[in-house]
């Protein structure tokens, strides 16, 4: 008896130091949170495994209360988080089409032979070259221009030995100048003609624009008749984009208005055009008409064939806007990052409205002159929800 009266003492005694230590246990870890190393988003209220990556879950470590939270100079440096100060802009809706850059056809010059002749030597080979004005394209034998020489090397020495008595002398060295101008030789050549009082047979013919080989029509040893074609000349220093338009979007756009175009490899470039050309009829057997828009390409970074598209903005207005990164989009609804004058980042909630390409407007739940985070805002919700273990909007009222 005394025996079974000591064993349920040992055992009341143990169940009450079990009962004790897991009281201890309750205590310790009371309200703790966990969460994944790789996905904050993922948050816990016991130890396990993350269900994405299946790593182990980490205590939460709460630092501050609400929605602040503060970070060091190099947090905000590594995450590129900045700022900027809202304000209102005219702001609109937008519609996106797409397109192709084409040649600028009021650029294409082509060109023909001014003389009758043989073509000696091609200096451009290969559609595709660029050529600057200047550079010789050609060279031809002609006995045209050689006779045409000639009479201005003879025209010359008349008015040289005779012409200060003979007016008439010097009025035909004029005539005889314009001539090889007219067919083609430049200024520097007729002085070079000039000097060296030596005809050839053998003329070459400079490019007269600057741009790339687009078409050659000749080779080497062709005989050419005058007017015949022999280079296409495209100048890309100002180019099109043609896109089409269906009839509801005809009423958004008119000749001389200015558009934004982003041309594919260089989106992140916005460059401003002008709409030169809507075509009054839609095209056969379909329901659009083509809109034309140039733009500068004094760099020749644009080529024809690039695709491009073209912004069409309407219904105008003046609004507080964002850019689009700046709000963070979650189950609670939208909001932003706002830094205090104390130095604290908070989160608020916002009402967007309409959206143009990369911006949004923001209808409420933010005044003129506030402190925004404009990058960086999504690093932010990840820290907060690492840090604090929830999300910053959860319980807030707009």
């Amino acid at each position: 008896m005394k025996i079974l009266l000591n064993s349920l003492v040992v055992f009341i005694f143990s169940v009450s130091l079990i009962a004790c230590g897991k009281k201890i246990d309750h205590t310790n870890h009371e309200g703790a949170k966990y969460t994944c190393p790789m996905h904050p988003q993922v948050v816990a209220e016991e130890p396990g495994t993350c269900p994405i990556c299946a790593m182990d879950l980490v205590p939460l470590k709460h630092n501050g209360s609400g929605s602040e939270i503060r970070l060091n100079d190099n947090q905000i440096k590594l995450a590129n988080i900045t700022t900027t100060l809202t304000r209102y802009e005219n702001l609109g809706s937008s519609i996106l089409l797409t397109g192709k850059l084409v040649v600028n056809e009021d650029q294409t010059e082509l060109v023909s032979s001014r003389v009758q002749g043989r073509v000696e030597k091609l200096f451009f080979k290969e559609v595709g070259q660029r050529i600057t004005k200047g550079q010789i394209l050609y060279e031809i034998y002609s006995e045209q221009l050689l006779t045409l020489e000639q009479e201005y090397l003879m025209a010359l020495q008349q008015a040289k030995e005779i012409g200060t008595s003979e007016n008439r002398y010097q009025k035909f060295l004029e005539a005889a100048e314009k001539k090889l101008l007219l067919f083609g030789l430049s200024r520097l050549q007729l002085d070079q003609l000039r000097e060296s009082k030596k005809a050839d047979s053998r003329v070459t013919f400079l490019s007269p624009v600057t741009g790339v080989v687009a078409r050659i029509d000749v080779a080497e040893g062709q005989y050419v008749s005058e007017g015949s074609s022999l280079y296409r000349i495209e100048r890309l220093d100002k180019i099109w984009v043609e896109v089409d338009l269906y009839p509801k979007e005809t009423s958004l756009v008119k000749k001389g208005d200015v558009v934004d175009v982003i041309v594919s490899g260089f989106e992140n470039i916005r460059t401003k055009g002008g709409v030169i050309f809507i075509s009054p009829e839609y095209g056969s057997g379909s329901q659009v008409v083509t809109l034309r828009v140039e733009i500068s390409n004094m760099e020749m970074k644009f080529l024809p064939g690039m695709q491009a598209n073209v912004l069409l903005s309407h219904s105008e207005k003046k609004a507080i806007a964002l850019l689009a990164e700046a709000v963070i989009r979650d189950a609670q609804g939208d909001h932003i990052w706002v830094l205090t004058p104390e130095g604290a980042y908070t989160s608020r909630k916002v009402t967007t409205g309409i959206e143009n390409g990369d911006k949004v407007e923001i209808t409420s739940g933010l005044n003129e002159k506030e402190n925004v985070v404009i990058t960086g805002a999504y690093l932010l919700y990840s820290e907060f929800v690492l840090k604090k273990g929830g999300d910053p909007m959860v319980g807030h009222s707009h």
